[in-house]
This record gives C-alpha cells, sequence and structure tokens, in this order.
C-alpha cells in the first residue's frame, strides 16, 4: 500500500508519499500564498523521488481541517481531482490529529493549538498512550481562558503546539503553571508526512470515500458564512 498525503490547511504546505516501510518521500514549503502554486509541483516530485509510479498508490490522504479555509479549500480539491482522475479513494485527516501524531508516542496529553483568530484557537486533546494519539475532547473553537480551564479539568501535564503556540502560549503557560509543556518550534506545523501515515492505516480499515464524499471540517463559520447570516436570518 501507497499514500499520497497532503496537508495545506496552515501557512505551511507539505506532501509525502507513505508505504509500509514509512516515508518515501516528503516536501515542504512555507508561504500560505502560494499553495495553489506550490501542490501540484511538489505532488509530482514526491511521487518521482519515491519511484512510486501513481498507479501504486492505494489512496490519497489530505488534511480535513480546521485550519485556513483558503488553504483547507486549495488541498481538498487538488486531492479530490486526482482522486476523481485516477480512480482512487479519498480519507480527510483532521489537523489537529496530524498536529498531534508524531507525539504519539509520548504517553501523555498532547494539545495542538492552530491559531483561529478572534482571539480563539482551534484545539482538541489527544491522550498519546502505546503509540495512537486518542482524541479525548474537541475538537473545538475556544478562546485561551476557556481552553486552560478544559486541561486543568484533566489534572496532567499537557504538551502544547501548533502556530497558536506563540500567539497564546504565554498565557496558558500562566494558567496552566507546570501543568503545561510547550513543544520545539519544528512542531508548529503538521507535516504531509503525518497525513499520510493517519491516511494509510484509515485506509487499511476501509475508511476511504469517493472523493465528492469528501467535505472540510471548518468547526467554526467562515466570515462570508457569518455575514451572509446576519443580513439573511430574522434577528441577524
Amino acid at each position: 500500500m501507497f499514500v499520497l498525503g497532503v496537508e495545506s490547511a496552515t501557512p505551511v504546505a507539505s506532501v509525502a508519499v507513505a508505504g509500509q516501510g514509512g516515508i518515501l518521500a516528503e516536501r515542504m514549503v512555507l508561504n500560505r500564498r502560494t499553495h495553489s502554486v506550490n501542490l501540484l509541483p511538489m505532488l509530482k516530485a514526491v511521487l518521482e523521488e519515491s519511484e512510486i509510479d501513481r498507479r501504486k498508490l492505494t489512496g490519497i490522504a489530505v488534511s480535513g481541517g480546521p485550519g485556513s479555509f483558503t488553504g483547507l479549500r486549495i488541498g481538498m480539491s487538488t486531492a479530490k481531482a486526482l482522486a476523481w482522475v485516477w480512480g482512487l479513494p479519498v480519507v480527510g485527516i483532521s489537523t489537529l490529529t496530524a498536529l498531534a501524531h508524531p507525539l504519539a508516542g509520548s504517553g501523555g496529553l498532547v494539545c495542538p493549538i492552530l491559531n483561529a483568530r478572534k482571539n480563539e484557537v482551534y484545539t482538541a486533546i489527544y491522550d498519546c498512550q502505546g503509540g495512537v494519539a486518542n482524541c479525548i475532547q474537541g475538537p473545538a473553537a475556544v478562546g485561551p481562558s476557556r481552553l486552560a480551564e478544559i486541561i486543568l479539568e484533566f489534572k496532567r501535564p499537557v504538551t502544547l503546539l501548533g502556530d497558536g503556540v506563540p500567539v497564546y502560549g504565554a498565557q496558558l503557560r500562566d494558567a496552566l503553571g507546570s501543568m503545561a509543556r510547550l513543544a520545539p518550534q519544528a512542531a508548529s506545523f503538521p507535516r504531509g508526512a503525518a497525513v499520510a501515515e493517519l491516511g494509510l492505516a484509515a485506509l487499511r480499515e476501509g475508511r476511504g470515500i469517493d472523493p465528492s464524499a469528501l467535505q472540510p471540517e471548518y468547526i467554526r463559520p467562515s466570515e462570508a458564512e457569518l455575514t451572509w447570516l446576519r443580513k439573511n436570518c430574522p434577528g441577524g
């Protein structure tokens, strides 16, 4: 089995090819404004580097959100188009799960936080036991103060990571004290490698779907949707 992984929900666009033996190739670019330009050349490059003919692919995994609405749309439309042309199933992978995945063997709580703007973060809490990141809270969009309250209820140390850490990390550390641990800066963004590995596991379990059925998980409405609701809903 070989899976192509696509991650574009954050400022880092990342693609990878995973097989039973691990990651065969990966490319990353840090520039949100160029996702639409970079994804296809990067996908071509990882297939060439991995020496995997696209006819050997089992499916395509793509970050399903939450994250940048534009980035998610670019990644999903690219993955769905390729899957449709190549006749492959797709699987959506939570951006937060992809962030937590590299710490799946840590044995503790892991809390990815993505900057959602408007003084909120996209977040979830994972219990990383036995090499698996098991989601036990969320996903949700909450303010940092509310997130600190939720974490304190677990009464266990937690590792914080994601692009929300530079923005809200100090506030959370003040609220959590010694219970808060900050992951290295290198763990701030989800990787295509994590999406590909999680996708490989999902496809092995038969969770692949038709490309037309794949939908993003935004968690909260976009600004355009909120504007429409304010204009069109009674009392809005």
